[in-house]
């Protein structure tokens, strides 16, 4: 497991989150041979999500996850005990209502988002046809190594 100093900030009431632990295996996944790396994860609800869904990307809706990498100088970066690969900020209430939606387990989704999120900061995205499939592909290699089902599979 690579050295990781997480951040979680829990500002959401909601029930069934998940561990700190769990959290911290599913971003060090998507964060692979990376050694030193830093992240902040914030859990919020929907308002704040709504808040920033629309401050950021101009959404007036809550949104599951949402990605900031770090943009930080090169010279500011060689100073820092740890890589700071940004912060992701997930939407509890939404996560859970998506996953009842969805027919999977809850902790299934949470971890597909963090992992989702991650790659968000290495720099994966999904806004063309090819960048969706490559993405795609590595969150249901890096899900499988958790046991957890394709998450972009039709369920039955």
């Amino acid at each position: 497991m690579i050295d990781l100093d997480l951040t979680v900030l829990r500002e959401s009431d909601a029930p069934n989150l998940p561990a700190d632990e769990s959290l911290r295996d599913w971003a060090a996944l998507a964060i692979g041979d990376a050694a030193g790396a830093s992240l902040a994860i914030r859990l919020v609800d929907a308002d704040e999500s709504e808040r920033m869904n629309r401050e950021y990307r101009g959404k007036s809706r809550p949104t599951n996850v949402l990605s900031f990498p770090t943009d930080l100088p090169d010279e500011v970066l060689a100073e820092l005990p740890a890589r700071p690969l940004g912060d992701l900020v997930l939407c509890a209430p939404l996560v859970a209502a998506e996953a009842g939606e969805q027919g999977k387990p809850e902790m299934h989704h949470w971890a597909h988002l963090v992992v989702h999120g991650v790659l968000h900061l290495r720099g994966y995205d999904h806004e063309t046809a090819v960048g969706a499939e490559v993405m795609e592909a590595l969150e249901v290699e890096l899900l499988a190594r958790l046991g957890i089902p394709d998450p972009y599979r039709e369920r039955d």
